[in-house]
């Protein structure tokens, strides 16, 4: 057995994760699936033996049951609500804002594995990183658990939202604040706008970068999944460079 493979079973072993199923309410059968989720690309470019791959399948897949699940809850708790208003529901709940925040309740950041150079330049913070491993780890407890658990645990950890929703404190639209903001401050006036300035992925799995201008000034960038959700965080960027939130 080499150096290099023993510190790779050493750090399997000692990548052991009771506190964070603890936190989940989940016991994994297969934990192996738990780590992968929680493993950045990266980290195998650095570490080209490691005998896990990356987490992106697994975030394709937590994606998908994510959404369905988010979807389904809000059809039965809004039976009246118009499909507009279901969507624009659904794009908070499943957002990179909302999905970092429920990874940072888990303390996902310190589980990642990343490689020296993500890892350095803050990337256990980074809310893409955060969002993509929440989203991984719903699919490791999809693959792991079944949809019934999978369904639960998410119920659970968006509860709080959910109850802001049902409350009538629906999230706020920031795209439409940040017009709002424009017209009341600026002069002229003038409408922001939302530029492409990055498409990475396949058709199926398309990762935005944009940003919202002012004319020729730029007032924030954000990254989704989709146009949609990348304008509506960089308009939330946005409105926190003016001080706004």
């Amino acid at each position: 057995m080499t150096l290099k493979n023993l510190k790779i079973i050493l750090l399997l072993a000692m990548f052991d994760e009771p506190g964070l199923q603890k936190l989940l309410g989940v016991k994994f059968k297969n934990p192996s699936l738990l780590r992968q989720a929680l493993v950045h690309d990266s980290y195998l470019n650095e570490n080209p033996g490691f005998p896990l791959t990356s987490n992106e399948r697994m975030e394709f897949l937590g994606d998908a049951v994510l959404g369905y699940i988010v979807a389904d809850e809000l059809y039965r708790i809004f039976p009246e609500i118009s499909e507009g208003k279901l969507t624009a529901f659904r794009s908070h709940l499943v957002c990179q804002e909302t999905l970092a925040k429920l990874a940072k309740g888990l303390n996902l950041g310190e589980y990642l594995l990343l490689g020296q150079g993500e890892l350095k330049s803050g990337g256990n913070n980074r809310p893409t990183n955060l969002s993509r491993a929440m989203e991984a780890v719903i699919g490791a407890i999809a693959l792991d658990q079944g949809l019934e658990t999978c369904i639960k645990v998410v119920a659970q950890l968006l509860a709080a939202d959910f109850e802001l929703l049902k409350a009538g404190r629906h999230p706020l639209d920031y795209k439409s604040r940040l017009q709002e903001i424009i017209q009341a401050k600026y002069r002229p006036p003038g409408t922001p706008t939302y530029h492409t300035i990055d498409t990475q992925g396949v058709a199926h799995d398309r990762w935005f970068r944009i940003e919202v201008r002012l004319g020729d000034k730029a007032l924030g960038q954000g990254e989704g999944k989709s146009k949609r959700s990348a304008e509506t965080e960089a308009a939330h960027a946005a409105l926190e460079k003016l001080g706004e939130l």
